[in-house]
C-alpha cells in the first residue's frame, strides 16, 4: 500500500480530523515563507525580518515596520490552493473538525473553512491601539505610511502576533482541545520548529498522526505516516 493510499484509507474511516498547518500550505498560493531558500529571511533589508516583525521594533519604528509590512505581509489577489479547498471540503463533509494554522493570510476562510484557529493572528484584522476600533486589510493596504484611526487618531496595529508577543490564550486552548479530541491529526507545511505552536502536536492522543511536508521535520520519527511531497498535490488527490 502506498503512503497516498494509506492516507486515503485513514481519512475515509475517520470522522474527527484536525489539520495543523504552517507556511508551506500557502507557498503554493504564491505567499513566501520565512525559512526556505527563497523565503523572506534570505532577502535583504536594513534590518532582519525577525527584528522588523517584533513588538519592540513596531513601537519604536512604526514607519519602517509598515514599509516592510505593506511590501511583504499583505498579499492582494492571492487565492486558496488545492490544500485549502480540500480541507474546506472535508469540513463540509463532517470529517474535519478544525484547522489550526500558523498562517495569517486568511486563505483557509477564503476557501470555505469555518472552524479555523489562527495561532498567529490575521492580516485581515487590525485595530486602533487607542480606542480599539477594528479595520480590515483593505484599510491598511490603502493607507500610506503608518495607518491612523479616523475616529481618534490612534495608531492602527495588525492583529498578528509579533515576536516578543504571546499567543492568544483562548485560541491556544481551543486548538489544544481540538487536537486532543481528534481521531486523526494531519500536520502539513510546517517545519515544526516554531514554539509554542509546534508543541501542540504533543496533545494528540490518537494513532493516525500524519506529517506532510517537503522536508524532514523533528517529529518525523514520531509520526504514523510521513509524506515528503507537495501538500496541495497530496491533499488534492484525496476523495471525500
Amino acid at each position: 500500500m502506498t503512503a497516498q493510499e494509506q492516507l486515503q484509507n485513514w481519512i475515509s474511516e475517520s470522522d474527527s480530523i484536525v489539520f495543523f498547518g504552517g507556511a508551506g500550505v500557502s507557498t503554493e498560493s504564491g505567499i513566501k515563507d520565512f525559512r526556505s531558500v527563497d523565503g523572506l529571511y534570505h532577502e535583504q533589508y536594513d534590518y532582519p525580518p525577525e527584528t522588523i516583525l517584533s513588538h519592540t521594533f513596531f513601537m519604536k519604528s512604526p514607519e519602517e515596520f509598515y514599509r516592510f509590512y505593506h511590501d511583504k505581509m499583505i498579499c492582494p489577489g492571492v487565492q486558496p490552493n488545492a490544500a485549502h479547498l480540500k480541507l474546506a471540503e472535508l469540513e463540509r463533509a463532517g470529517k474535519l473538525k478544525a484547522v489550526v494554522t500558523q498562517n495569517i493570510d486568511g486563505l483557509h476562510q477564503a476557501a470555505g473553512s469555518r472552524t479555523v484557529y489562527e495561532l498567529h493572528g490575521s492580516v485581515h484584522r487590525n485595530y486602533c491601539m487607542k480606542c480599539h476600533q477594528f479595520f480590515d486589510v483593505e484599510f491598511i493596504a490603502a493607507s500610506e505610511g503608518v495607518p491612523h484611526c479616523p475616529v481618534c487618531g490612534g495608531t492602527v496595529k495588525p492583529d498578528v502576533v509579533l515576536y516578543e508577543e504571546g499567543l492568544d490564550q483562548e485560541t491556544m486552548e481551543a486548538s489544544i482541545l481540538a487536537i486532543n479530541r481528534a481521531d486523526m491529526l494531519i500536520v502539513g507545511g510546517t517545519s515544526l520548529v516554531v514554539y509554542p505552536a509546534a508543541g501542540l502536536i504533543n496533545y494528540y492522543r490518537g494513532n493516525k498522526l500524519v506529517l506532510i511536508n517537503r522536508d524532514e521535520t523533528p517529529y518525523d520519527r514520531k509520526a504514523d505516516l510521513v509524506i515528503h511531497d507537495s501538500i496541495g498535490k497530496v491533499l488534492g488527490e484525496i476523495r471525500v
